[in-house]
């Protein structure tokens, strides 16, 4: 099995000395920062495979860092932090985050969720390096391109997230199949579980990019109780 190095990201020394015995006997290469300036360091000068990031730091905040990384680089994001409260959670995914894990989460959950992120990327990067296996999908004014990873409205390119892209295929895929929370946050994270948080914002991040008006849910349907399906039009 290859060893993903993974880089924490927190002012607390007991997280990072526990994050880092967890991760290391499970595998892992283990880098740590306790900053935004010692974070770009590291992403500067080594490879890493996933970020877990707190969002309270001394010189700035965790979302800031987040925001930055995105403009550059396509790789996990986890957010380990000690607010619980939704609106943190939303904020976090709605940047491009993978995941928003409290730190009452045991280790042991984070560790896997960490692997399920992973394995989840790996697949991702593997449907783009063979697009031939993929079919293209097109509808009226919206095209989805897997080859390129790319998403055009009317002829126009708008910018999708690895798993807003994701998700929007899976659901273009199988048209007017209704979806649950719980495939789909098993079939886009790779783990069970049941979020409709995070479902909820990635679809709403999607309707935005790919809707003239996101509150008419031209293409994909909220199936109250349920899911969510896409509709051909």
């Amino acid at each position: 099995m290859a060893q993903f190095t993974v880089l924490v990201v927190d002012d607390d020394e007991e997280i990072l000395s526990l994050m880092k015995d967890f991760l290391e006997s499970d595998g892992f290469q283990v880098l740590t920062a306790r900053n935004g300036q010692e974070t770009r360091s590291m992403l500067g000068n080594t490879a890493v495979d996933l970020i877990l990031l707190d969002i309270m730091l001394p010189d700035e905040s965790g979302f800031e860092i987040c925001r930055e990384i995105r403009k550059d680089l396509d790789i996990p994001i986890i957010f380990l932090s000690a607010r619980p409260e939704d609106h943190d959670k939303i904020r976090g995914l709605g940047l491009g985050a993978d995941d928003y894990i409290v730190k009452s989460t045991t280790p042991s959950v984070i560790v896997a969720k960490i692997r399920a992120t992973l394995r989840r990327f790996e697949r991702s990067q593997v449907r783009q390096a063979e697009p031939f296996r993929v079919p293209a999908l097109g509808f009226e004014g919206l095209e989805i391109i897997p080859e390129t990873r790319e998403v055009l409205v009317q002829r126009k390119k708008v910018d999708l997230t690895t798993k807003e892209f994701d998700l929007l295929y899976l659901l273009a895929s199988h048209p007017k199949r209704v979806f649950t929370t719980e495939e789909l946050f098993q079939q886009i994270w790779g783990i069970d579980g049941d979020d409709p948080h995070t479902i909820r914002v990635h679809i709403a991040r999607i309707r935005s990019k790919i809707e003239n008006d996101s509150m008419s849910s031209k293409w994909i349907h909220t199936v109250w109780g349920v899911g969510y399906k896409f509709v051909c039009q």
